[in-house]
């Protein structure tokens, strides 16, 4: 049973570690050596803001995240990643991320709450994450989103009502899924009377770097 119990074990670094956006944010100002003030005045995001972010208070949805890190010329997936991360992307072809569902970066918006997955990974061309949604109407939702490349989504529990401008609305009940163009304004909904609904979704792009090319839009 001990030799059972050894072999079950797995290095503590060998999986990826769950990341706070806040800690990141307060690593990237320090190592700037800017103060609030004058980090707000590069990334166009107010001080109140930012400091509630530092402190874990406020989270981003994907659109803001893409400013902040646009502003600070940084790829997206550098929010993501720990101090010992390397800021450069991998010369070989056999990467991988293999970790728990508790061990993701988890960011909370009146919208959604996002999971995103293999955090640890830079440079990806798809970003990969869970997605639990709260909105029931496109009022609720806000502003329609759009962002270059192509996404992908499953709906893992309840159903979802997917809009775009240029097709019907279509509602997917778990198992379902879509596939569409992200430069289309597109909205989810929780639909067919659920309070809620989680979906897998997948983004992807031919850029060299997806995170970094999404980067610069606002909701």
């Amino acid at each position: 049973m001990r030799a059972q119990e050894k072999l079950s074990r797995a290095p503590a670094d060998s999986r990826a570690s769950s990341a706070s956006l806040g800690a990141v944010v307060r690593r990237l100002r320090g190592e700037n050596g800017w103060t609030l003030a004058e980090m707000s005045e590069r990334v166009g995001i107010p001080v109140s803001t930012l400091s509630k972010i530092e402190r874990d208070k406020l989270s981003l949805n994907y659109d803001k995240l893409q400013q902040l890190a646009h502003s600070l010329g940084l790829p997206l997936s550098s929010l993501f990643a720990g101090p010992a991360t390397p800021l450069v992307p991998s010369t070989g072809m056999a990467r991988r991320s293999v970790g728990p569902f508790s061990q993701t970066l988890e960011l909370s918006t009146e919208v959604y709450d996002y999971r995103y997955l293999c955090t640890e990974l830079l440079h990806k061309r798809m970003i990969p994450m869970v997605m639990h949604l709260r909105a029931k109407s496109l009022e609720e939702f806000g502003e329609l989103h759009r962002h270059s490349g192509e996404e992908f989504i499953f709906v893992l529990e309840g159903a979802v009502e997917v809009h775009t401008e240029f097709y019907d609305p279509v509602v997917l009940q778990a198992g379902e899924y879509l596939y569409i163009d992200s430069s289309m304004a597109h909205a989810y909904v929780v639909a067919g009377g659920f309070e809620e609904a989680r979906f897998l979704g997948i983004c992807s792009s031919q850029e060299e770097d997806l995170l970094e090319e999404l980067l610069g839009q606002s909701s």
